[in-house]
């Protein structure tokens, strides 16, 4: 009852008929993690494995580590190989040709980067979701008019881009009235709302959809005002994924001048990079201490000044 009411509210995308699930992604993530535990269980080394496979130690180096897909062929004689009963094969070889599916993002991988690819999948197969953003409007909750002002400044020098970009971004929020929907919690610094961006009709739509957002069940959003002061990773926008199963285990998405990159959680790149839990621990310290009052009054301010205050030049 609820998902279909949401649906009328102004600036709310429509469902596709298409029920979202699991991106192919996360059945690779799965399998290659099923892989090296079977091995594992089995006591057994990579290259004892590749010998008696007849296969390069590189070969399932690889595949463990997911740079390459492994046949159901050879998927059905490791696992014979780790003494996996029949059943359970069964189970991963279904696995294995979902993992092996056209991800539903691939469309975009002309426009968007391919960790940005992986993301989304990410994204789309999250049963909780954590977003900090310190300057934007977080593009789950952006309306279409906003996006299109965020992007062409940033597709200024590639006006192609624009359209498909923002396509993009839109078909992105069917995630918030899917059934089930995913448990979403936002974080913003208070300049989000203050800077009036696309002009003054632009930001007013853009405050007043944030204000009804905020009321949906599976929405918590939260301010933090500009008297909070300065607090730990103020300029970083980053998101936390987590997924149904545990044993998924999560992931860091983060974006910053030098580039956007994901933490996996036991990953070797976390050994280069903060790992996920610094960025969880900040985001519940702010969820503890900005209140859910102020929040809504930033928001009321924010909309009155636009709507009360003479016109000014679009930003």
């Amino acid at each position: 009852m609820w998902a279909a009411e949401v649906q009328k509210w102004e600036g709310v995308p429509q469902m596709s008929e298409r029920v979202l699930g699991p991106d192919p992604a996360i059945h690779r993530r799965r399998l290659r993690s099923e892989l090296r535990q079977a091995r594992e269980d089995q006591g057994m080394t990579q290259r004892a494995v590749a010998t008696a496979m007849d296969w390069s130690a590189s070969k399932l180096i690889r595949i463990e580590s997911g740079a390459v897909s492994i046949s159901t062929n050879d998927l059905r004689a490791v696992l014979s190989h780790y003494r996996m009963d029949s059943g359970r094969i069964e189970v991963l070889v279904d696995m294995a040709r979902t993992a092996r599916e056209p991800a539903r993002w691939a469309i975009y991988r002309d426009i968007a980067s391919l960790e940005y690819i992986a993301f989304l999948g990410y994204e789309v197969s999250a049963a909780v979701i954590r977003h900090f953003e310190p300057m934007l409007v977080p593009g789950l909750l952006q309306t279409e008019d906003y996006a299109r002002t965020v992007i062409s400044i940033l597709e200024a020098h590639n006006p192609q881009r624009i359209d498909p970009l923002v396509d993009l971004r839109i078909e992105r929020q069917e995630l918030i009235v899917r059934e089930p929907a995913p448990s979403l919690h936002f974080i913003m610094d208070e300049a989000v709302v203050r800077r009036v961006t696309g002009g003054r009709d632009v930001m007013r739509r853009q405050l007043r959809h944030l204000q009804e957002l905020s009321e949906y069940p599976n929405i918590t959003m939260r301010i933090v005002p500009f008297d909070h002061g300065m607090y730990s990773l103020q300029r970083v926008p980053y998101q936390l994924i987590e997924f149904p199963d545990p044993e998924d285990g999560d992931v860091l998405y983060v974006e910053n001048p030098e580039g956007e990159y994901i933490i996996r959680e036991t990953a070797p790149e976390q050994d280069m990079k903060k790992p996920s839990t610094h960025y969880l621990e900040t985001f519940w310290e702010l969820e503890q201490v900005v209140r859910s009052e102020d929040t809504r009054s930033i928001l009321q301010d924010a909309t009155a000044r636009l709507t009360d205050e003479p016109s000014r030049p679009a930003a």
